[in-house]
């Protein structure tokens, strides 16, 4: 993606996601671009203890409870915007 669609992307301004790089930048490797693209498995350089603190601490941060299932279906950011979001209406 380049760096003007970056900046229009609606996603961008959504508080779900801003919430999910507020905890996964922590997690992720210091020199990755994290953008709603952003493969969890294999764009962020986090190993799978990384990604499970991650969502420890995203669950926290949103007080939800992510089912193992539904992170088995998340590849993407935009993905776990999603689930996130049909988490919170599902509450």
């Amino acid at each position: 993606m380049n760096e003007n669609a970056q900046k229009t992307d609606p996603l961008l301004a959504d508080p779900v996601y801003q919430e999910i790089v507020m905890q996964i930048r922590p997690h992720a490797a210091k020199d990755v671009t994290i953008t709603p693209q952003s493969v969890i498995l294999s764009d962020l350089g986090m190993d799978s203890l990384a990604i499970m603190d991650f969502i420890f601490d995203l669950e926290d941060a949103l007080d939800i409870s992510i089912p193992m299932e539904r992170i088995a279906e998340v590849q993407t950011l935009a993905d776990l915007v999603t689930a996130v979001r049909k988490l919170q209406q599902e509450a």
